[in-house]
């Protein structure tokens, strides 16, 4: 196992002092569950100090570049660290391989469940290397990662839920409001499935369906996008003086 995270290492273009640090950042708490003899622990602690350094040096770079207001920036640093980006940035670098998990969690995969545990993994190898190379080998990795997707958040209106997005987008360029129907609903109460229809005016635009209306109305949402094309409404960059 040892090998298999050099091999990640070499991935990621880390040379780790303490092999140990990155190990550790791939054992999910569940792994520990069968294998109670297992030396290094799991990796919730490596995700809690990751967390934070990812938020200070996010804060830090947006505050550095663009000169716009808190609220915005706020929203902005959310679009770049939230689990959804975070696990779509792990599987890119293909830490799933990696992972120490337990065989049921093993089964669990392209999972609401797997994406949770790929961006806390994620946090947690960021803060591995924060512990194995400082805040500055921290940043880098960050940076190379990370912060290279502020473009798309910005260009695609990532910072935004696919609804308001979505309304944003259909104000701007028809100047109507879309509003959301349920299609179909099906399933005893416990277990509940929605296929939800979004519409500008009559036209109905594109479904999405979900185990919610709310997530029925994200999916149609999202689906209308990629549709119409509309990335996110219009915003103003300030860059920073």
């Amino acid at each position: 196992m040892r090998k298999d995270v050099e091999k990640l290492a070499a991935k990621i273009g880390i040379e780790f002092k303490h092999m140990d640090l990155l190990h550790k950042s791939m054992v999910h708490r569940s792994y520990l569950n069968e294998h109670k003899d297992f030396e290094l622990g799991h990796n919730e602690r490596l995700e809690f100090l990751g967390d934070a350094v990812l938020e200070l040096v996010i804060t830090e770079l947006l505050f550095h570049t663009y000169g716009n207001p808190e609220g915005e920036l706020t929203n902005w640093r959310a679009a770049l660290v939230n689990a959804k980006m975070l696990a779509s940035i792990a599987k890119k670098i293909g830490i799933e391989p990696y992972l120490h998990l337990s065989k049921g969690e093993s089964q669990e995969t392209g999972t609401k469940a797997r994406d949770y545990i790929l961006a806390n993994a994620f946090e947690a190898l960021i803060g591995a290397i924060y512990l194995d190379r400082g805040y500055k080998g921290a940043k880098e990795f960050i940076e190379e990662w990370v912060w290279s997707n502020m473009g798309r958040v910005l260009d695609d209106g990532l910072y935004l839920d696919p609804k308001s997005r979505f309304q944003e987008s259909s104000q701007e360029h028809v100047g109507v409001t879309p509003t959301y129907k349920v299609m179909k609903e099906e399933g005893p109460d416990h277990n509940k499935h929605f296929v939800v229809g979004v519409f500008l005016d009559k036209e109905l635009v594109a479904e999405g369906d979900g185990t919610s209306k709310q997530e029925g109305q994200e999916a149609a949402a999202e689906n209308a996008l990629r549709i119409k094309r509309w990335k996110g409404p219009t915003i103003n960059i300030l860059k920073q003086r």
